[in-house]
């Protein structure tokens, strides 16, 4: 989909700079906001519109008036959770360990990554995929460069390292037994998040279903389990050889494949 750059409706100098420097770097045509609004760029440039705002990124799809931007989705709860010595279901399953290694096939809002990066500490870290390079580019100035209304969560976002690129195609790159657990929640099978947040991400993320081969790359990097996430009634789990952990009156469960279990 095309992509054109521009900044919020006050221009300011900053955002005007800022706008134009992603333009370059992202390869994406710069336009000067000219008072028009996002139905009228959208509709003009037949474009998604990316907006370079005074504290943070945005991104609008084409035909959509609900942007993109970074926010911790479910991880600002998890991980108040996790601070109160509660648990998380994502954790027990990847059973991660300080120090660990964990690869987020489908970084998305990054809020997995948040809170296996609670778990594994400043000795471990955390690679995410993310498809779409513009949304790779949100979260990266998120993490890396403040550009984000939640500096609260500094500290773990700085573990994270997004890789703009599609996982399989990353996988491929990785030599084998490099991770310890690598993660895949893959978006567009079925409908499972019901919040409002989630649409946004549904417009511009790029649809990858699980294949075997994506499956069998995930095996051959994974020192210790790959994990994956999908509806409850998803035929992935068996297809695929995962271990469905059961989880009732929830649409989505867990599944795993040990990798022990593999070379006995």
């Amino acid at each position: 989909m095309k992509t054109i750059v521009t900044t919020a409706g006050r221009t300011t100098e900053y955002t005007k700079q800022l706008a134009q420097n992603a333009a370059t770097h992202l390869g994406f045509p710069y336009v000067d906001r000219h008072k028009r609004n996002i139905i009228q760029l959208q509709q003009h440039f037949q474009s998604d519109v990316l907006v370079a705002t005074k504290s943070r990124w945005e991104c609008y799809g084409l035909n959509s008036l609900e942007p993109f931007f970074f926010h911790p989705s479910s991880a600002k709860f998890r991980l108040k959770r996790l601070a109160r010595g509660e648990r998380d279901p994502l954790l027990e399953v990847c059973q991660l360990q300080a120090g660990d290694s964990f690869l987020d096939c489908t970084l998305g809002f990054g809020s997995d990554s948040l809170v296996a990066a609670f778990a594994i500490g400043d000795t471990g870290y955390i690679k995410g995929c993310e498809a779409n390079p513009v949304l790779a580019f949100i979260l990266q100035e998120a993490f890396h460069k403040g550009r984000t209304d939640y500096v609260e969560f500094e500290s773990l976002m700085n573990q994270i390292q997004v890789i703009s690129s599609d996982a399989l195609s990353y996988l491929k790159q990785l030599d084998e037994n490099s991770v310890d657990v690598i993660y895949m929640d893959p978006m567009f099978e079925t409908l499972i998040e019901e919040s409002d947040s989630i649409g946004p991400l549904r417009s511009l993320g790029v649809r990858e279903s699980l294949s075997s081969e994506w499956v069998h790359e995930a095996l051959r990097v994974a020192k210790k389990r790959v994990v994956l996430k999908a509806h409850f009634r998803s035929s992935w789990f068996k297809e695929f050889g995962f271990n469905q952990i059961i989880r009732p009156n929830t649409k989505f469960h867990y599944g795993f494949i040990e990798k022990a279990a593999l070379n006995n």
